[in-house]
């Protein structure tokens, strides 16, 4: 075991690693590209659905269900799915990244709008706002706490995830873990695992701190 970890060691600080079109620099910001465009289309197809659920509170029911379906789906199995059905391309990554982290952002922008008081949402229609000022105006900033969670929730969720590229061929920190077991490599395999659970960390600790800073002198959306 003591050995290993050295090995680990020597292979993390090791020059030739960080150097070079395989080097661990240029394999990160793939990972991070990967993640953050798949998070970026989450969000994109997500928020809306949160925001008019949460808002109208309609569909809920169905929401849930759906974003618990899609939560339960195998990522590597949609991955090879659409792999099949799209050729060789990111696209199966990009389609299992974005269903992994639509569920987190669905429910906690549902739970973050139907956690605003109802009290305080007739207030601001009697005060004769429109719906659409009561949303952007009232309910969404109250709401916000909740749906950075599952913005945060689901970026990491798909940091974590997304060393799946490499399954299909393509770049990011799983090239290490797959390139490491085709070779049985394992100081490779554990190198490479270390650094998506480093990531992932660091990237929660980063947005946690960013979230308490800006919400640290509002009060929470929940009672």
């Amino acid at each position: 075991m003591y050995e290993l970890l050295v090995d680990l060691g020597g292979w993390l600080t090791g020059p030739e690693q960080w150097s070079g079109s395989d080097g661990i620099g240029v394999r990160l910001l793939e990972h991070l590209q990967y993640s953050a465009l798949a998070t970026v289309v989450a969000a994109a197809i997500a928020l809306p659905i949160g925001l008019l659920i949460g808002h109208t509170g309609r569909g809920a029911f169905l929401a849930i269900n759906l974003s618990s379906f899609g939560r339960a789906l195998p990522t590597v199995g949609l991955v090879v799915l659409v792999f099949l059905a799209s050729g060789l391309s990111m696209t199966p990554v990009y389609v299992a990244l974005v269903a992994l982290a639509v569920p987190a952002i669905v429910t906690n922008t549902y739970a973050g709008m139907a956690a605003v008081d109802r009290d305080v949402k007739d207030a601001a229609r009697g005060q004769g706002m429109r719906w659409h000022q009561v949303l952007f105006q009232v309910e969404l900033p109250l709401a916000l706490p909740l749906i950075m969670t599952g913005l945060r929730l689901a970026l990491i969720q798909v940091v974590a995830t997304a060393t799946i590229a490499a399954y299909v061929s393509f770049g990011g920190l799983g090239r290490y873990v797959f390139d490491g077991l085709a070779q049985r490599d394992l100081v490779q395999v554990l190198g490479g695992a270390v650094l998506v659970a480093v990531l992932a960390v660091a990237l929660d600790l980063l947005l946690a701190g960013a979230q308490r800073l800006l919400f640290r002198h509002r009060a929470p959306a929940t009672a």
